[in-house]
C-alpha cells in the first residue's frame, strides 16, 4: 500500500508541475493576476507530493519490503541502517527520485521565500521550474518507477554493489545532485529574463544567491566524491578525468564563470547576454551529465542505466530544454542593452578574461569527454582519451587564470592601474620567489613544474590576503581603525579571499601529490619490514574478521621512524555475502604534509600477501583547500545583500501588474 502511495504521490506531482509551468506563464503574459498566483501554491504542492512519495521510497528500504523491484535489486535484509537509507539513492530509479526532490526544493524555496522578486517574475520563474519537473516527472513515470512491484517476492534482495556501502554514498550523491540541480533555478531566472526582456543589477542580485548556493554544494560533492575514490579505490587515486567525473566538473567550471560574470552585471549593468548564455549552458551541462550517467552509452563506476529507452527519452529532453531555450536567447538575447563601458585593464577586464578561460577550459574537458561517444556512435571504434589529453590541455588554461587571480582584485572598476596593482603584490612575489627557491632545494632541484605549481598556489594565497589586508588598510593606520574597517567590510569580500586562499591551497595539494608521490608493492610475509619515504613497516600478521555484511582479510603493520614505534595500520579486503565482487578498505595515516597509504591484497598461498603502500605528500591540501572554498561561498552567502537580493517593494494596495511594471 505505501508503494502505492508513494507513486500516486508522483502522479499527483506531475498534475502540479503541469498547472505550475503552464498558467502562471500565460498569467504573466496576459496579465491575469489570479493565474499568477497559481504559481506559488503549486510549486509548494508538487513538493509536498515528491515529498511523500520519497518517503514512501525510503520507507520500502527501510523495512526491506521485497515485494518493491528496487528494494530487490539494491538492498539486502542484513545490510546496515546506513546503507539501507542511502542505497534509496544507490541505483538509478531512487536517484532520479531524489533528483526531482531537489528539483522541488529549490522551487519550493522560490515560492517560499522569494516574496521580494517582482511578482510577475517570481510566477515566470517558477513556471520554468515547473516545467523541468514536468520532464524528469514524466521520464521516471514511463521509464523508471521506483515504485514496481514484484509478483512473487523473494526472500532476501541482491544488495547493493558494495563499492556502494561506504558512507561516502550518504553524502557525496545528495551534495553533487544540490549542485546539479541548483543550477536550474539560474536557468529559471535566466529564461525568465529572456521572456521579460530585462536584465539589470536587480536581476543580477536576485540570481547570484541561487548560483553561489548550488556552486557551494557541487564543490562539497565533487570534493566528497574525489576523498571517497581516494580512499575506497585502493591505488590512492584523487580524479581520474572519468567521463561522469568531468560531467560534474563541467558544470561547475562554468557555474564559477556564472559567478563572476553576475558580479559584473550587479555592479556596472554589462555582460548582460553573456550571463544569461553562461546560466543556460551551466545547467545544460548539469543535464548532458544526467544522460551520460542514465544513457547506457558508456561503462563506470558512476553510471546507473543500461537501458536504451531511458537514453533516448533523456536526449528528447535534453534537446528540447537545451535547443530551446538557445532559440529563445538567439531570439531574445540581442535586445539586451549593456550598460557602462570599461578599459581592458579593469576589474570587469579581469573578469572578462576569468570567464574566457573557464570557459574554453570547459571546452576542452567537454571535447575530451564527448568525443570517444561520437566516434563509436559513427564509426564503431573505440578510443580513451586519458590523463595526457586533459593535462596537456586543461593545465595551460589555469596558469594565466590563476596568475591573475591575484591581480584582477586589486584593479578598480572601469579602469584599473595595473602597474599599481602589481607594486601592491610585491610582497606575494617576493614570497613566492623564496617559496619556490625552498622548493627547489629541498626537492634537490625539482621537477621544475612541481616547483612552479608550488609558486603558483602560495602566490594566490599572499596576494588574496594582501588584497584583504589592503581593504583593512593593516599597518597603515590604527589598529582601532582597520577593526572599524574590518567590522564594515561586507562578508561577501571576506568570501571572496577565503575561497581564493582556498584555490591557492587545492593548487599546492595537486602539485604535492602529483609531483612527489612515493611507491611501493611487495608480497610480504608475517614479520618482514619494507621502508618507504621516512616509514618502515613491519607486517605482524594477517587475519579474517566477520562484518555485519561481509567478510574481510586484515592485514595488521606496526610503522616506525628511525627506530622509534610510531602507529599500527590495519588494512582490509572485504568480500561481501551478496556478491562475488571484492573491496579495498586501505588504512591512512594522515599528517599536516603528507598521507602513508597502506593496503593488503590477496594471500599467495605460499604464507605471504600482496601489499602495496604510498607516501602522498599535501594530498589532504586538495579537500582541506576545497572546503576553505566552499566555507568562502557560505560566508559570502551570509551577506544581507546576497540573502535578500533586493529590498522589499513597500506591500500596499498595489495590484499585481502595478507592481511588474
Amino acid at each position: 500500500m505505501i508503494a502505492e502511495i508513494g507513486h500516486y504521490a508522483l502522479m499527483l506531482a506531475l498534475v502540479l508541475a503541469i498547472v505550475q509551468g503552464t498558467l502562471p506563464l500565460i498569467g504573466a503574459q496576459t496579465g491575469i493576476d489570479s493565474w499568477v498566483a497559481v504559481a506559488r501554491p503549486a510549486a509548494l504542492g508538487q513538493l509536498f507530493f515528491i515529498a511523500v512519495s520519497f518517503a514512501a521510497l525510503t520507507y520500502a528500504f527501510v523495512v526491506s519490503d521485497f515485494s518493491v523491484a528496487a528494494v530487490v535489486k539494491n538492498s539486502h535484509s542484513a545490510k546496515p541502517m546506513l546503507y539501507k537509507i542511502s542505497g534509496v539513492w544507490g541505483n538509478h530509479e531512487g536517484s532520479l527520485l531524489l533528483w526531482i526532490l531537489i528539483l522541488a526544493t529549490f522551487g519550493g524555496a522560490v515560492a517560499a521565500f522569494g516574496r521580494n522578486l517582482p511578482p510577475y517574475l517570481r510566477a515566470r520563474v517558477l513556471s520554468v521550474q515547473g516545467l523541468i519537473g514536468v520532464g524528469f516527472l514524466l521520464f521516471i513515470l514511463l521509464t523508471s518507477t521506483p515504485f514496481e512491484r514484484v509478483l512473487n517476492p523473494p526472500a532476501d534482495g541482491n544488495g547493493l554493489n558494495p563499492l556502494l556501502q561506504d558512507p561516502g554514498l550518504a553524502f557525496h550523491p545528495p551534495f553533487l545532485y544540490l549542485g546539479y540541480v541548483g543550477f536550474s533555478m539560474a536557468f529559471s531566472f535566466a529564461i525568465a529574463a529572456l521572456i521579460e526582456g530585462r536584465v539589470d543589477p536587480a536581476w543580477a542580485r536576485w540570481v547570484r544567491p541561487w548560483t553561489l548556493l548550488a556552486w557551494c554544494f557541487l564543490t562539497i560533492g565533487i570534493a566528497l566524491g574525489s576523498w571517497w575514490a581516494y580512499y575506497e579505490l585502493g591505488w590512492g587515486g584523487w580524479w581520474f578525468w572519468d567521463p561522469v567525473e568531468n560531467a560534474s566538473f563541467m558544470p561547475w567550471l562554468l557555474g564559477t564563470a556564472l559567478l563572476h560574470s553576475s558580479i559584473v552585471v550587479e555592479k556596472r549593468d554589462t555582460l548582460k547576454a553573456w550571463t544569461i548564455l553562461l546560466a543556460i549552458l551551466t545547467f545544460s551541462l548539469s543535464l548532458l551529465g544526467t544522460f551520460i550517467v542514465r544513457s547506457g552509452v558508456l561503462t563506470s563506476v558512476h553510471a546507473f542505466a543500461t537501458d536504451p529507452e531511458r537514453g533516448v527519452f533523456i536526449l528528447a529532453f535534453l534537446a528540447v530544454v537545451v535547443g530551446g531555450s538557445l532559440l529563445l536567447f538567439a531570439m531574445r538575447g540581442p535586445a539586451l542593452k549593456s550598460g557602462g563601458l570599461f578599459s581592458p585593464i579593469s576589474r570587469e577586464g579581469a573578469l572578462v578574461l576569468n570567464n574566457l578561460l573557464l570557459t574554453t577550459a570547459c571546452a576542452t574537458v567537454l571535447l575530451g569527454t564527448l568525443y570517444p561517444l561520437f566516434l563509436d556512435a559513427l564509426t564503431g571504434e573505440k578510443v580513451s582519451v586519458g590523463p595526457p589529453y586533459f593535462n596537456a590541455t586543461f593545465v595551460p588554461l589555469m596558469v594565466p587564470l590563476f596568475v591573475a587571480l591575484a591581480a584582477g582584485p586589486m584593479l578598480a572598476w572601469k579602469r584599473g592601474d595595473l602597474g599599481g596593482a602589481m607594486a601592491r603584490l610585491k610582497f606575494a612575489f617576493a614570497l613566492t620567489v623564496i617559496v619556490a627557491l625552498g622548493t627547489w632545494y629541498m626537492r634537490t632541484g625539482g621537477p621544475v613544474l612541481a616547483v612552479f605549481g608550488m609558486a603558483l598556489g602560495i602566490w594566490l594565497v599572499a596576494g588574496s590576503v594582501l588584497e584583504w589586508a589592503g581593504r583593512l588598510k593593516l599597518f597603515a593606520i590604527s589598529p582601532a581603525d582597520s577593526w572599524r574597517r574590518l567590522r564594515g567590510l561586507p562578508r561577501a569580500a571576506h568570501g571572496m579571499t577565503l575561497a581564493h586562499i582556498g584555490v591557492g591551497i587545492v593548487i599546492m595539494g595537486i602539485t604535492g601529490v602529483q609531483s612527489w608521490t612515493e611507491e611501493s608493492a611487495k608480497v610480504m610475509r608475517p614479520g618482514e619490514t619494507i621502508s618507504i619515504g621516512e616509514y618502515d613497516l613491519t607486517l605482524k600478521g594477517a587475519r579474517t574478521v566477520e562484518g555485519p555484511n561481509y567478510s574481510a582479510l586484515r592485514g595488521t603493520f606496526d610503522v616506525s621512524s628511525e627506530g622509534k614505534y610510531i602507529t599500527t595500520m590495519e588494512p582490509e579486503t572485504r568480500s561481501f555475502r551478496t556478491s562475488t565482487m571484492t573491496t579495498t578498505e586501505a588504512a591512512i595515516r594522515p599528517t599536516l604534509t603528507s598521507d602513508l597509504y597502506a593496503v593488503i591484497g590477496d594471500p599467495d598461498g605460499k604464507g605471504g600477501y600482496a601489499t602495496r603502500f604510498y607516501v602522498k605528500p599535501l594530498v589532504h591540501w586538495i579537500w582541506t583547500g576545497s572546503m576553505i572554498m566552499v566555507l568562502g561561498g557560505f560566508v559570502s552567502l551570509s551577506d544581507r545583500r546576497h540573502r535578500v537580493g533586493a529590498p522589499a517593494r513597500s506591500r500596499s494596495t498595489v495590484t499585481l501588474k502595478e507592481a511588474n511594471a
